[in-house]
């Protein structure tokens, strides 16, 4: 005896039959919407200008900004790079600040 199996998409916006899937992520998560081509047309246009001047995220790897300092609050790397320069201390705009350097702005905004 065979077997068909048939898998229908439903526009999870409208209820009506849905193209494709569509992947996104915010905030750290990442969602899957099912959409007919004139959703997933809509979407991809509301996205477009954050997709133009936003960075590609490294598959499979969270994005971390923030950095607990030794009273347990969050510094993120802005204000550990503002605080360096304004030490006189050369650092990269982008990129992983040494360990040391965190230390030491811990040490400076320590409580």
């Amino acid at each position: 005896m065979a077997r068909k199996t048939t898998i229908e998409l439903t526009d999870d916006l409208d209820g009506g039959k849905a193209a494709e899937t569509i992947t996104f992520g915010l905030d750290g998560q990442t969602y899957t919407i099912d959409l007919n081509a004139r959703n997933a047309k809509a979407l991809r246009k509301a996205f477009a200008p954050y997709v133009a001047s936003g960075r590609q995220a490294k598959a499979g790897k969270p994005a971390r900004s923030r950095r607990r300092t030794a009273g347990g609050s969050a510094a993120s790397s802005r204000d550990v790079r503002e605080w360096a320069r304004s030490q006189g201390i050369q650092i990269a705009d982008r990129g992983r600040i040494p360990n040391d350097l965190v230390a030491k702005f811990q040490a400076a905004h320590a409580a």
